[in-house]
């Protein structure tokens, strides 16, 4: 049993690991979580005397097969809620993370396993985040960075990595959602910055980092 804290902790060291694929640094866990290094420092002994993560002073924090499987609990929890603040309460996509925070701590296999069959067993969460399954699998879409894709490119837009309220609130001002069709019409070699076609009909221009947090299947 973990608690809140720790869930938390477990989760951003989760994310973080899987960013950089490699040891994650208690620098890098105290700015993403916005609290002290020595906050943190005492937190991952916590959870390595858990045996939930593997640490080496200077050397950064691993999981352990353990921690991954207990994170990507929590993580399957906070996508399936998620999705059902979107798709059955009919909340907006920028405003389920907060409440999705509080409720991925309910400790109720059976409560998920429900919420699950409930909504049909969603692969992916309003913002196409895959849902892992209740042994941690999950499968991801092949899918690339606007940033990344050439002039002429056509793609329909799978996922946002940025799932901050005032980001998704800009998506849905320029009228992006997911399910779009983007056509990247000119890379602006100065600033990186894309000028983009919508559903064929409406054109945006948006910043090179907009464009590294919206994802697409081409």
């Amino acid at each position: 049993m973990l608690s809140f804290a720790e869930e938390n902790y477990l989760k951003t060291i989760y994310h973080l690991s899987e960013e950089i694929d490699g040891a994650v640094s208690t620098n890098a866990i105290a700015e993403s979580l916005n609290t002290k290094a020595a906050s943190v420092t005492d937190m991952i002994k916590k959870l390595s005397n858990k045996g939930i993560l593997s640490y080496q002073k200077y050397r950064g924090v691993h999981v352990s097969e353990s921690g991954k499987k207990a994170a990507l609990q929590v993580i399957r929890k906070h996508r399936l809620w998620e999705t059902f603040l979107v798709d059955k309460l009919k909340f907006n996509w920028d405003e389920v993370h907060e409440v999705a925070e509080q409720l991925e701590h309910i400790n109720s296999a059976l409560l998920i396993k429900r919420l699950d069959e409930f909504l049909a067993y969603p692969k992916f969460d309003p913002h196409g985040d895959p849902i892992p399954d209740e042994n941690g699998e999950y499968k991801s879409k092949p899918q690339v960075a606007l940033n990344h894709v050439k002039a002429d490119t056509i793609g329909i837009i799978v996922s946002v990595k940025d799932t901050s309220n005032a980001f998704l609130k800009y998506l849905d001002k320029i009228g992006i959602y997911l399910g779009a069709k983007v056509k990247i019409l000119e890379k602006v070699e100065f600033d990186g910055s894309l000028e983009i076609q919508i559903d064929s009909k409406k054109t945006v221009f948006i910043s090179k980092e907009v464009s590294e947090n919206i994802w697409i299947s081409e």
